[in-house]
């Protein structure tokens, strides 16, 4: 028994020594943990509005509140009044039409479709009052709405229907008293809820963000980092920066993770030789939609159901509209798996005016390809669903959707979908030929939120295999572990059969040596028989 212990200790030494010789544990990644202390201390404000004399008075109006802002802050409108948020709309070079100018103006969607002849109702999520119409007057500095991106007050929201004019139960001297940096309520207030509720659009953005934990979004989480929207998306004279694909065509002023993260974030080589052609965010956000549902159809065609001569709604079991008469049949999910698109930050649009080449109609088509070196592989919601189309000018058609009584040719009060299209074109000046049918559209959006924990992200079977792959749909680039040339194939197959084959004339010639220099005998031979 003596002699046995010092072989086990022996063997237990040596046993540690193999496994720290070969055992690599893991670098810390010291450039996230300096970003996690960058976002941990918060902005705090060194200016208190309600001591300010300027604001201790009854606001009658909320221009008066913007007069207020603007005598201090005296160059801020003009910031404003050139940014996309107050025109709804950029110019640039866009490609296949040159320069032009696209945005919520002019471009359409196949959700609420458009805002033109509707814009008292969309005006909601305007920063600024009093857009009733397409005669708003874009110049005129008291009309733009200071509170909506600066409330901290928590009591400012915009009026139903109000042409962006806020909620008359609003106390805008409260309001305009405490008023700060931006936070994801302000963002929220819109971005969560476009479409006409909440998460219907993106499927990335919706109010769950605003007290989530990290499985849900590791940056927004309040038991992580906490980091606001602006964090990312900072302001330049009021420029925000990021771009809006729905509405936005080029990746100017665009944001990306690379902004923080760099694009070697990873200290995994390997990992890092993947972001040259794919996007964080494909590995980073494997689904969305993590805690509320998000529209993915929307079948304007079934509109227009009454009962008993009323409209009405039909609610699943977590209280989405399936149906509504007003909008016709939806279709929502949750924990939506993303699908995948090449992406080389340029977008193209459904503008009105444009003759339809293609069905299902590209709402807007995100550019790129696999022979493009600055596309990347990005996640993507896909959100189709179907629309009013003339099949004789070949148009897709802006109706009149809104009005605040009947008679007025508004599809959500008269249920008359020629007297809609109608009135929604004339607004437009757009032909219309009197006869309308209903035609299939799809809409991408980039999926950029709702970053799950680094071991909820992707792992590389996920795309690297055979058979019901996340990247199955991309079939224009050769993708290893996933797809076989038959020429790579059968070099393979040869190298094989031409190293056994190797093997083999090598036994047989040192077998032949063996015998020549009487290594080996004819006894052997037979004794060994």
């Amino acid at each position: 028994m003596k002699n046995i212990i010092p072989s086990v200790l022996l063997a237990i030494v040596l046993i540690i020594m193999v496994v720290h010789l070969f055992h690599r544990p893991e670098l810390p990644n010291l450039a996230q943990y300096q970003l996690r202390q960058a976002y941990s201390t918060k902005p705090a404000s060194r200016v208190d509005h309600a001591k300010f004399v300027e604001l201790q008075r009854v606001f009658q109006t909320p221009q008066d509140v913007t007069e207020a802002c603007i005598s201090c802050h005296n160059h801020s409108h003009t910031e404003i009044m050139a940014s996309n948020h107050w025109n709804w709309e950029r110019t640039s070079y866009i490609e296949g039409r040159g320069i032009d100018r696209v945005g919520k103006q002019n471009a359409l969607n196949n959700f609420c479709i458009g805002s033109n002849s509707n814009e008292q109702s969309c005006a909601v999520c305007h920063i600024g009052f009093g857009m009733t119409n397409n005669l708003f007057d874009f110049e005129n500095a008291r009309n733009v709405d200071c509170m909506v991106c600066h409330d901290q007050s928590e009591a400012y929201y915009k009026g139903t229907a109000m042409a962006g004019y806020p909620d008359r139960s609003v106390n805008l001297t409260e309001v305009a008293q405490h008023v700060g940096r931006p936070d994801n309520l302000n963002c929220g207030a819109c971005h969560f809820y476009g479409g006409g509720g909440n998460n219907v659009k993106h499927g990335d953005l919706e109010e769950a963000l605003l007290a989530c934990d990290r499985d849900v979004d590791v940056h927004m989480a309040a038991n992580g980092i906490n980091m606001t929207c602006v964090d990312c998306h900072e302001a330049t004279n009021h420029k925000m920066k990021g771009t809006l694909y729905s509405v936005s065509s080029t990746h100017v002023n665009r944001l990306t993770c690379d902004d923080c993260h760099t694009s070697t974030p990873h200290m995994n080589r390997m990992l890092n030789l993947h972001t040259a052609r794919v996007a964080c965010q494909t590995c980073h956000i494997p689904i969305y939609a993590k805690e509320n549902a998000t529209k993915m159809a929307w079948h304007w065609s079934d509109a227009g159901k009454l009962k008993d001569g009323k409209p009405f709604v039909i609610d699943d079991s977590l209280g989405n509209h399936v149906y509504a008469s007003i909008k016709g049949t939806f279709e929502w999910a949750i924990n939506v798996t993303p699908e995948y698109a090449w992406f080389n930050g340029h977008a193209t649009h459904y503008v009105l005016g444009d003759k339809v080449d293609t069905v299902p109609v590209q709402m807007n088509r995100l550019l790129g390809s696999a022979a493009d070196s600055e596309s990347k592989i990005f996640p993507v919601k896909v959100h189709r669903g179907d629309q009013p189309y003339d099949p004789n000018t070949k148009l897709l058609i802006q109706p009149k959707l809104w009005s605040a009584a009947k008679g007025d040719s508004a599809f959500w009060m008269d249920f008359d979908w020629n007297e809609a299209a109608m009135a929604g074109m004339a607004h437009v000046g757009l032909p219309y030929s009197g006869e309308y049918e209903f035609i299939s559209t799809e809409m991408y959006w980039p999926l950029n939120h709702m970053v799950s924990p680094k071991d909820q992200s992707l792992d590389c079977a996920a795309c690297h295999t055979r058979n019901n792959g996340r990247l199955a749909a991309l079939n224009d680039f050769y993708l290893p572990g996933r797809d076989r040339y038959a020429g790579l194939d059968m070099m393979g197959k040869l190298m094989v059969w031409a190293a056994l084959l190797g093997v083999l004339i090598h036994a047989l010639a040192r077998f032949v040596t063996a015998i020549k220099n009487k290594e080996i005998t004819s006894h052997d031979i037979d004794s060994n028989v």
